[in-house]
């Protein structure tokens, strides 16, 4: 509350002064930069979502997961060894070569060869050979089936890129999307304007500068002035309210897929153990923390998939706040109260983000309660990011955007075979059970098979908790009243940049 009214002083004061914008510019505020434009390596939410702008996929996801075509107009599977993609003719690079089959068959060797280093490699582990049959023909040639293939080719979750495009492609990337890169200065911004060679739509918006505002309240500020336009799931909840009284800005929220979750290292010699895990469940008020901390502005989580999903399921084990429960589950696993009522120490990484950090504090309060003392380590992004990829951690929270949204996110994360930096098993957790469900659903072409691998799948994990799910996150989007045709994402992507724009 004390926040609240302070971002509402500085905003009265904020008020009285009027900020030059670029009419032709949008400034979209973002908590950290990029780690990496190239959409073969970049995994963080920032890389994903202006990458989402900058490529495009072989196909792409409508609003209820089906697949569409993208840089593929059609595609076909004469047999479940086999996926043959017709490109579309016409498609350009952002620099005016054209985009055929050769840069196709490069973007993915690339990512499987070693020319670029990836966590991305292990999703394409399931492809023998790649060919290019003519100019606008792909083959690819698996060693096994796999359902999730698709996905993987996907805009957001890849991007093609020239042949010949190597490490340092990201200092400049180019691909065929609707808008192009112009420049990125890290941890300050990264400029794209449009694209006139665009195949698909061409954005009505001339530029966008995605400025790296760290801090929340400078954020706001930064909105109220109008020297920025619009934020995407960045702003304190606390702040909403406030920014949506002020008249030159208009709030809009919605159901999200965006999901929070707290992860733990399992070869941690604390945390390798289950009732540890559980008793950390147990000893979180999920629900007060969405009530205070979020306002509101989030929903229960049992599973990394969103409700809607075919696959999701609520059959599995809960741990709703019970710190009674949480103490017997730690004097069980042999952690008994110290003389200063201290259990162990553990230290829980963040970035410097500040939801990131209040999040951290609440739950360092939350768990001195069943006598956990959690030491807060908060870092600049790029640096959490590289610990987190490197597993060198104990804790951390981080949210999923748009991945969660098809259940090849429990391999990514969860198999013993995509251990970091080969997949996003960065807490090291391997159960052979698990990794023969999910085996088995990604090779089964029968759905009701695999809906029956995910829910045990999803079972296992509620049980073992290598993970906890948290909250799934409303999309809320802080926009100035000059941006309009503006239709949020339920995924917070930044797809509504495409249609936009802006009040002259």
């Amino acid at each position: 509350m004390r926040k609240a009214l302070a971002l509402a002083a500085l905003l009265l004061l904020a008020g009285c002064r009027t900020a030059q914008t670029d009419p032709h510019a949008v400034v979209f505020l973002i908590e950290s930069s990029p780690a990496n434009l190239d959409p073969r390596v970049g995994a963080d939410a920032q890389s994903q979502r202006i990458d989402g702008l900058l490529f495009d996929g072989l196909v792409a996801r409508d609003a209820r997961f089906q697949f569409t075509p993208a840089l593929a107009e059609r595609w076909e599977e004469p047999d479940p060894l086999t996926l043959v993609f017709h490109l579309r003719s016409g498609v350009r690079f952002h620099d005016g070569r054209a985009m055929t089959a050769r840069d196709v068959v490069w973007t993915l060797e690339s990512m499987r060869n070693g020319t670029v280093i990836t966590p991305k490699t292990a999703a394409y582990a399931s492809v023998d050979t790649v060919e290019a049959r003519d100019e606008r023909t792909v083959v690819l040639h698996l060693k096994r089936p796999d359902n999730f293939l698709l996905t993987n080719l996907s805009t957001g979750a890849m991007g093609i890129v020239p042949e010949g495009s190597g490490r340092e492609f990201w200092r400049h990337p180019v691909g065929t999307g609707p808008f192009r890169f112009v420049s990125q200065q890290i941890d300050q911004d990264v400029e794209i304007e449009r694209n006139p060679l665009s195949w698909a739509v061409v954005p009505k918006l001339e530029r966008v500068r995605f400025a790296v505002v760290p801090d929340a309240i400078t954020e706001a500020l930064e909105l109220e002035k109008g020297s920025g336009d619009v934020a995407v799931n960045s702003l304190p909840m606390d702040a909403l309210p406030v920014l949506a009284g002020q008249p030159n800005l208009k709030v809009e929220d919605g159901p999200g897929t965006e999901i929070q979750y707290l992860a733990f290292n399992t070869s941690d010699s604390l945390l390798n153990n289950i009732l540890v895990r559980q008793a950390i469940a147990c000893a979180i008020d999920r629900q007060m923390i969405i009530q205070t901390l979020l306002r509101g502005h989030a929903r229960l989580a049992l599973s990394l998939l969103p409700t809607s999903h075919w696959a999701w399921t609520d059959d599995v084990a809960r741990y709703n706040y019970d710190p009674g429960r949480a103490g017997r589950l730690l004097d069980e696993a042999g952690y008994r109260r110290g003389r200063n009522g201290v259990r162990f120490h553990l230290t829980m990484k963040t970035s410097n983000a500040e939801d990131a950090r209040l999040l951290g504090a609440v739950l360092q309060q939350q768990l001195a309660g069943v006598g956990i003392a959690v030491d807060l380590r908060s870092y600049e992004f790029a640096t959490f990011y590289s610990d987190i990829t490197r597993g060198a951690f104990q804790m951390y929270s981080m949210r999923w955007i748009g991945g969660n949204e098809q259940p090849d996110i429990f391999s990514y994360v969860f198999s013993t075979k995509n251990f970091s930096p080969r997949g996003a098993n960065r807490g090291h957790y391997s159960n052979t059970r698990l990794d023969a469900l999910l085996d088995d659903a990604e090779a089964s072409n029968d759905e009701a098979k695999r809906r029956s691998d995910y829910i045990e799948a999803q079972q296992i994990l509620a049980r073992e908790l290598p993970a906890i799910n948290l909250w799934y996150m409303d999309t809320v989007v802080v926009h100035n009243r000059r941006l309009t045709h503006l239709v949020p994402n339920p995924s917070g992507s930044y797809t509504f940049l495409e249609t936009a724009e802006l009040a002259h």
